[in-house]
């Protein structure tokens, strides 16, 4: 299994201004290829990618809630997927409020070409041989799960967008290695999204093999991620590093 982060920003102000790109997680696992939170100027940074990746060839994309900066190119990878649904092909993984209701954010052609997925908190799904957990639900404003996925040696665990709960700890306590969204660096109590603390306490409580920290806000940013990184393993003990735009890691 390989992942590689195409974006690692975080936040609405790093998204607009693209201090950091605001593309998705791809991911190779086995023969499957897959996107993870598509959000703005993900088809971009895939043309533009070394090797350049097909969208075409995508077997699925994973939505892990409605956010724009987590959803912004999904239309355009499904539309490319499906060759503008002419063909019935791929999965899109996603909760119920992406493609139901007044916010939801696929559109209806897109619908009729692809198998959809709706995610549940803490359920297991089969893709041909592929599979995906989602966590409990995360509490974040809107219908949120984090992704799980198992592989040979170990389970990569992404702890998308949330506020910081003990119950998090326990759904994700068999996960070897987890890629954290933080994007503050302070906690601040009424925004819904993790900080520099909270991957301390995650990290000493869980100690998976590997912690990878992305999807960085301003205040991030402006401490230096890899920074954060180097004095949060010094502090717990765990590999913790950042993320930066377009490093791969394969696991």
């Amino acid at each position: 299994m390989k992942i590689k982060f195409l974006g690692t920003a975080g936040a609405r102000y790093v998204m607009a201004t693209q201090l950091r790109s605001s593309a998705g997680t791809y991911i190779e696992i086995g023969d499957k290829r897959i996107i993870l939170d598509p959000g703005p100027g993900t088809l971009v940074r895939m043309a533009r990618s070394k090797p350049r990746l097909n969208p075409a060839s995508l077997d699925a994309v994973i939505l892990t809630h409605v956010h724009l900066d987590h959803t912004g190119d999904a239309n355009a990878l499904l539309d490319a997927m499906t060759e503008g649904a002419k063909k019935n092909k791929g999965l899109l993984f996603a909760p119920a409020q992406c493609v139901k209701g007044e916010d939801r954010v696929i559109l209806s052609y897109l619908l009729n070409s692809i198998k959809v997925k709706e995610l549940k908190a803490s359920t297991e799904y089969e893709m041909d041989g592929f599979t995906l957990e989602t966590s409990i639900a995360h509490d974040h404003g809107v219908e949120t799960y984090g992704i799980k996925i198992p592989f040979v040696g170990g389970k990569v665990c992404f702890m998308v967008d949330t506020r910081f709960s003990e119950e998090l700890l326990d759904s994700y306590k068999d996960c070897t290695h987890i890629v954290i969204n933080v994007v503050l660096k302070e906690c601040r109590e009424y925004i819904k999204h993790l900080c520099v603390e909270d991957v301390r306490r995650i990290a000493l409580s869980l100690r998976p093999e590997g912690i990878i920290m992305t999807h960085f806000g301003m205040g991030m940013l402006r401490a230096k991620p890899w920074k954060v990184a180097e004095f949060l393993t010094n502090e717990t003990g765990v590999n913790i590093k950042a993320a930066s735009d377009g490093m791969e890691v394969d696991f």
